[in-house]
């Protein structure tokens, strides 16, 4: 537990929250803000800052309840579709420091969670293909090392 992280607090049953899930890895509860009904939130217990600390077995506990509390928000309030987000560091508007994940009801024309103020360039090929070089180069060298 992380002193002063609101969402570690709530994963120790020490601040109150509208519980949708818990199992021994995770936890999923309705966001205070509910621009839409059915905004959950689902976290790990364990503390870390974003995916980049996330260790592989909680990642899989956690992309299972993501994917339970998704059909679950589904089937029970209405939408036109659903957006799930994290946001890493202060630029991604990023505001509890505590990794978490929104599933959010949408629907058509809301304009929450626009990504892009207008359709962003196409780079050519050539310059696609150098960042997956790079990308691979570095997860080779991550998989030497699994958490």
């Amino acid at each position: 537990m992380n002193d002063g992280c609101i969402f570690c607090a709530i994963a120790a049953g020490q601040a109150p929250a509208s519980l949708v899930h818990e199992d021994a890895l995770t936890l999923a509860f309705l966001d205070l803000r509910q621009a839409h009904p059915g905004h959950v939130l689902a976290i790990p217990r364990r503390h870390c800052r974003d995916l980049r600390e996330l260790d592989d077995a909680t990642g899989a506990a956690l992309m299972k309840t993501l994917s339970r509390v998704t059909r679950a928000v589904a089937a029970v309030f209405p939408h036109e579709g659903i957006s799930i987000w994290h946001s890493i560091g202060q630029a991604a508007r990023q505001e509890v420091p505590h990794l978490h994940f929104h599933v959010h009801p949408r629907r058509l024309g809301d304009g929450l969670l626009r990504v892009y103020p207008s359709a962003p360039a196409r780079p050519p090929r050539a310059t696609l293909d150098r960042y997956a070089a790079a990308l691979r180069e570095q997860l080779a060298g991550d998989m030497a090392s699994p958490r």
